[in-house]
């Protein structure tokens, strides 16, 4: 089997079980059989678990920043595309395998042990402020503002995570509204 699709399927079962069951959870047996692929070849592909859980996190990132910007580019105007990122987030929260942000979950299972953990989700947490800053800034509005946005996303995440409810993303979104009438 080809290196590359051995990897995808290896990734696939690990985000499957890391996001539907959490990290320590779920032992490298869980992922070599959801895989079907050999505990050999999985720690071929991953020498270690931290190899794998940093590859799940990285590879979800840009899934997930791809999908967010794919919804939000639909909206011409620049000023409805910061409250279409709310929006996405209140369908994704909707989603019946939502379990929270993974990077959230993650930081929180193995953030003070592993710097792999703590890279990734900086790295995430960082592109996602940025690309709420560019879009602040494509809508001509104070820069300040990306803060503000950013906090009211996360803290919808957190909240839509443990509630297990989307209506953290609408309540974020009339937030979001306020300020921009106040701008």
């Amino acid at each position: 089997m080809d290196s590359a699709v051995a990897r995808e399927q290896a990734l696939d079962a690990a985000e499957k079980l890391f996001y539907g069951r959490g990290i320590q959870a779920v032992g490298m047996d869980a992922v070599r059989t959801a895989s079907g692929l050999s505990l050999k070849r999985l720690y071929q592909l991953f020498p270690a678990k931290d190899q794998l859980v940093e590859a799940y996190l990285e590879r979800r990132d840009l899934r997930w920043r791809g999908r967010l910007a794919e919804h939000v580019e639909r909206h011409e105007d620049p000023q409805e595309r910061i409250p279409a990122v709310f929006d996405w987030l209140e369908e994704w929260f909707g989603e019946t395998d939502f379990r929270g942000c993974a990077w959230i979950n993650s930081y929180g299972e193995l953030g003070a042990g592993s710097e792999r953990v703590v890279v990734q989700v900086r790295a995430h947490k960082r592109a996602f402020r940025d690309y709420l800053a560019r879009l602040v800034a494509d809508a001509g509005l104070p820069a300040v503002l990306a803060g503000q946005v950013f906090l009211l996303a996360e803290g919808a995440m957190v909240t839509a995570g443990i509630t297990g409810s989307a209506e953290p993303a609408a309540e974020a979104r009339e937030a979001v509204r306020s300020l921009l009438r106040t701008c």
